[in-house]
């Protein structure tokens, strides 16, 4: 019986080397090893059992079981014999079953007729992780030489089996990205549809020259792939001109994704933009696509491109220019093939020349300037705006604006600072308070005034301006005081570091104005 079985080892080795280099299943590799041990130990049936991570039994592979043998009551003598042996760590032969204590009263034993039972652990390093499993209805069947034969076995399955769990688990993850990548994708698809149908360029609401001028850089703009840099002030517009630039050019049809640089937490910028390999890190639990991996093929929107940190700054232009980059942590090269459209509120060149932005960023992010001008620029818009912003809600529709109050909202000299947000928190303001019917030029003159201290000081219509005979030191004050409070209204997510860089002064001189004009953080 020896020689027997170590021919039937041999024929084994040259078998599975014959499928390990023919597939790449590793499931097929171990039914192979199931049948051959099987067949070389003239077992009657067998089971190939995973072991999971909490010691529940995974039943891999079955050479004449059914399904119905390994659950229920007729499982019960299997499962507990391989708990046994999962236990010990020790390989188990009975010639007899039905002699076994804890297998005589076994309802399976009986109604089976298993006599001889052979059953094998699988080890990796200290841990059972899977068990061959034999049995035959023959007494006394299995020999030390079946036992030797299956540990042979055990070793070559052991590497098959952890190829298979590393596989299991590249899968797992490959399915857990391509849930992202298709959630973003999603978001997308849902930004492209709620474009085309609401966001066309009708949503830059206007008939002033400065809008058709707007418009028709935009679509000159859009039907070429070079980068377009937006620039005007918050509230002008800017995000809403790069989704139509998008949905009118040839990539139309792909991502949309948007990084709004001022929420970009600081250390983490890099792995945002250009994604991360597990374990680059300290909470990099799992790889992650970035934002430019999730835009490839279509546009990426970086809106406010001034508040980009300087460190991440060659990063992007290298990009820019080679469209390659590296996630954090994979040193594997990369390519994507997207459209750059940028935005920002500042003066870009005098950030240059004041060191806080690189020039060769600035030079490749400046091919298509687009500036968007802000409402005051064109006054004759703003009744058009109110009448949109009232009409996007039910109560909104039932307030007229008068065509007087119209002709004064064009005329009145106001800074507008908010530009469109502030005239959608005037229509919000005009429908909360439950009107109907015509507004008067007092509701609206009234409303406008609760926004005073947004609008720059002395501003002309907002409020009246000191005489002069007050001194210059008092108004050079005053005007400080108005715009530090303007500029805590309009930044209240930013730290004081970032509010003193913003307003160009040291964080101590900012401390040292507040403190002085008794404006409070809040």
């Amino acid at each position: 019986m020896t020689d027997l079985t170590s021919a039937h080892a041999v024929q084994l080795v040259e078998a599975l080397r014959d499928v390990l280099c023919q597939v790449a299943d590793p499931r097929v590799v171990l039914a192979v090893v199931l049948r051959h041990a099987v067949q070389a130990s003239g077992a009657d049936r067998g089971l190939f059992v995973e072991v999971a991570e909490g010691g529940a039994l995974e039943f891999r592979v079955l050479s004449g079981f059914r399904e119905k043998h390994v659950e229920g009551d007729g499982g019960a003598y299997s499962r507990n014999l391989l708990a046994r042996v999962q236990r010990t760590g020790r390989p188990l032969r009975l010639d007899h079953a039905a002699d076994d204590p804890e297998l005589a009263t076994a309802h399976s034993v009986r109604a089976l007729r298993t006599a001889a039972v052979l059953c094998v652990p699988i080890r990796d390093g200290g841990r059972v992780v899977a068990l061959v499993y034999l049995e035959s209805r023959r007494v006394g069947h299995f020999r030390e030489s079946h036992v030797e034969l299956l540990g042979a076995l055990a070793a070559v399955a052991a590497p098959v089996l952890a190829a298979l769990r590393a596989g299991d688990d590249v899968l797992r993850e490959r399915d857990r990205l391509r849930s992202a990548e298709a959630h973003l994708r999603e978001e997308a698809e849902e930004s492209r549809a709620l474009l085309a149908r609401d966001w066309s360029f009708g949503r830059f609401v206007g008939r002033s020259a400065a809008v058709r001028e707007l418009e028709s850089a935009a679509r000159r703009a859009a039907a070429t792939d070079y980068p377009v840099l937006l620039l005007g002030e918050p509230g002008t517009g800017k995000s809403i001109l790069a989704r139509i630039l998008h949905s009118c050019g040839p990539r139309a049809r792909r991502p949309f994704v948007t990084v709004f640089c001022p929420s970009l937490e600081r250390g983490m910028v890099e792995a945002e933009l250009f994604g991360h390999r597990r374990g680059a890190f300290t909470g990099a639990v799992s790889d992650r696509i970035g934002r430019v991996q999730a835009a490839d093929g279509g546009t990426l929107f970086l809106d406010e491109i001034g508040e980009l940190p300087p460190e991440i700054q060659p990063k992007l232009l290298r990009f820019l220019q080679e469209r390659t980059f590296e996630r954090v942590g994979d040193p594997a090269e990369r390519t994507a093939d997207v459209r750059i459209v940028a935005a920002t509120n500042r003066d870009l060149a005098h950030e240059v020349q004041q060191g806080r932005f690189r020039r060769d960023l600035f030079d490749r992010l400046n091919f298509l300037p687009i500036r968007v001008p802000p409402l005051r620029e064109r006054a004759e818009d703003i009744p058009v705006l109110l009448r949109h912003c009232l009409d996007r809600t039910d109560s909104g529709r039932w307030i007229e604006v008068p065509p007087e109050v119209g002709a004064w909202l064009e005329g009145l000299e106001f800074s507008w600072p908010g530009n469109v947000r502030h005239v959608e928190q005037l229509a919000a303001r005009l429908t909360a308070e439950g009107r109907r019917g015509p507004v008067t030029r007092d509701d609206v003159e009234r409303l406008l005034g609760a926004r005073d201290a947004l609008a720059p000081p002395n501003a002309p219509g907002t409020r009246p301006a000191p005489g002069l005979e007050v001194g210059l030191p008092s108004l050079l004050a005053d005007a400080e005081r108005s715009w530090l409070e303007e500029a805590l209204t309009r930044y209240p997510g930013l730290t004081r570091a970032e509010l003193a860089a913003r307003l160009r002064i040291s964080e101590s001189a900012l401390y040292k104005k507040l403190r002085r004009y008794g404006i409070t953080a809040d």
